[in-house]
């Protein structure tokens, strides 16, 4: 295992594993790394040769400061973790001068409406600074493949659509969401919650779950009816939306049409925490 501050460094060790044909699978994520991002890992090594796992907070996709000063930041643990797993990996962890320059601010995209949507809503210019460090990292590594997570399913389309229009050579593969015991999605931000909030909060998934046997007989419009009167129900938690969409471009569903894919989202509080969940329907 390697690790590389400087992308410099970087770049001269992805260009001799190219030379002697080594393909690269690449990981990025945010640190407080967990079994979800393991089994990306897992699912890059795989796939590839090598895998780069970059860990980097990065300070353009935070719409709310206090957000950004209270993720987690455990870089020593997840080295370790990363080390355990017994794979061929190369570490990223550069500082945002490093990434950035002196000048530390989002480049702005447009994702053909993709980024209106859901989280794009609620959360301002987020969109913007995720594109901006994929495409700087994604230049850097120049990956054959990158892994990410159908959690953010959102951000998994930005992503692929940000690559077809920048036009960056590399395949984009989205990867099940791994979740707790109880349905909960793995997230960093799960380790912030309580043990009692913890347990409440396995109601998202187990709304979703019920979204998708009602999805068959029932209209968006009284499933979205009915999963608000779930949550006025549970005071731990607060709905911010539920959305039944096109799995593709994201646009909520008025009503179901034939030939169609859809998928639902939920993004909610369970006390200060933000969480966000979907799933196919």
């Amino acid at each position: 295992m390697q690790i590389f501050k400087e992308k410099a460094a970087l770049k001269r060790a992805i260009r001799s594993l190219k030379q002697e044909g080594k393909s690269v699978g690449f990981v990025p994520t945010m640190g407080a790394l967990h079994r979800g991002h393991l089994s990306l890992v897992t699912q890059a090594a795989a796939a590839s040769d090598t895998v780069v796992v970059s860990i980097f907070i990065n300070p353009t996709q935070f719409d709310n400061p206090e957000d950004l000063n209270n993720y987690p930041r455990t870089l020593d643990s997840d080295i370790l973790l990363l080390k355990n797993l017994g794979q061929n990996l190369i570490i990223f962890t550069p500082s945002a001068s490093e990434l950035y320059g002196n000048d530390i601010k989002a480049e702005h995209f447009a994702f053909d409406g993709l980024e209106d949507e859901m989280e794009g809503k609620y959360r301002t210019g987020h969109f913007d600074g995720v594109g901006t460090v994929v495409k700087k990292l994604f230049e850097i590594v120049k990956p054959d493949k990158a892994f990410f997570g159908e959690k953010d399913y959102q951000q998994l389309q930005i992503i692929r659509k940000l690559t077809e229009k920048a036009g960056l050579l590399v395949e984009i593969i989205g990867c099940p969401i791994d979740r707790e015991e109880n349905g909960l999605a793995r997230s960093s931000r799960n380790e912030r919650l309580t043990p009692e909030l913890r347990d409440e909060a396995a109601f998202i998934y187990q709304t979703l779950l019920s979204v998708r046997d009602k999805f068959g007989t029932e209209s968006a419009t009284k499933i979205n009816k009915w999963v608000n009167s779930e949550f006025e129900k549970h005071p731990a938690l607060r709905l911010e939306y539920f959305e039944i969409a096109d799995n593709d471009s994201l646009k909520t569903a008025k009503e179901k049409e034939s030939g169609k894919v859809y998928r639902a989202f939920i993004a909610a509080y369970a006390g200060e925490i933000r969480l966000i969940d979907n799933i196919a329907l």
